[in-house]
């Protein structure tokens, strides 16, 4: 390749990393400096446990990534496992994968409805299924395509050697997709803790980290609390794909 070419090819890289990550420098910006003095600050990290409600909603983010994590995964397993298994692998794709045609509110006000018909109040459970539903599809894609590499001759064998499928699947096909389904917790648990809209739906009285950002913006715009409060969002978001990106690079384990 001409040097000439690799000066655009890196140009042209370097554009779309601007455009990318560019929007995020603000918060980071403002999140260190003071408001009144314009000097640099860590103070602003400090306030943010002095608001009860913030500190709430932080709470049920991280026990609701923690629900979605595992759900999520073991829900996807299924589905795939389902694929390899059933007849009918397009009618399982399909509906597996129909949450993310649905736009995001019309699924939230129909999850919303749905409660409301069977009775059910919104609590942590209403929001955790409806990031459930939301994580789900990209958690099973990337179990089915870690699977879609493993050889089921393997599965053969063990049969053959008196296994019966539990036992099979622990000690053989487990470990040789263990990496996709912990990239797909890593993506569930990004996907659950960054969600707004569906989980604005169904929430009632509580709040999530995102939830509360954008009701706060709406009533009273962005504090210096909030700044730092996106910052660590970003890190930890930013944080997660770099260990989604490691388990994607793992090796799978030789049998």
């Amino acid at each position: 390749m001409k040097p000439q070419t690799n000066i655009l090819v890196w140009l042209c890289l370097a554009a779309i990393l601007a455009f990318l990550y560019a929007p995020l420098l603000p918060p980071l910006l403002l999140a260190i400096q003071d408001p009144a003095t314009g000097k640099a600050t860590f103070q602003n990290f400090a306030t943010i446990h002095s608001d009860p409600t913030l500190v709430g909603a932080l709470i049920n983010s991280i026990v609701l990534a923690a629900i979605v994590g595992v759900a999520a995964p073991l829900l996807g397993l299924a589905a795939a496992q389902a694929v390899r298994s059933f007849g009918v692998p397009r009618f399982i794709v399909t509906v597996i994968l129909l949450p993310l045609f649905i736009p995001g509110v019309s699924m939230g006000v129909s999850t919303s409805l749905f409660f409301n018909l069977t009775g059910i109040d919104p609590s942590l459970l209403t929001m955790a299924t409806v990031q459930t539903l939301w994580a789900l599809p990209f958690a099973f894609l990337i179990i089915l395509t870690v699977m879609s590499g493993f050889d089921t001759l393997y599965l053969e064998a063990a049969y053959t050697c008196g296994a019966n499928r539990a036992q099979a699947f622990w000690e053989i096909e487990l470990p040789q997709i263990a990496s996709g389904i912990s990239g797909a917790a890593t993506f569930s648990i990004i996907l659950s803790f960054n969600e707004t809209v569906r989980t604005a739906v169904v929430q009632g009285g509580n709040n999530t980290v995102q939830t509360f950002i954008w009701s706060r913006y709406q009533q009273v715009g962005l504090t210096p609390n909030m700044y730092a409060l996106m910052s660590i969002i970003i890190a930890v978001t930013l944080l997660l794909i770099v260990v989604l990106v490691a388990l994607g690079r793992k090796r799978q384990p030789a049998i």
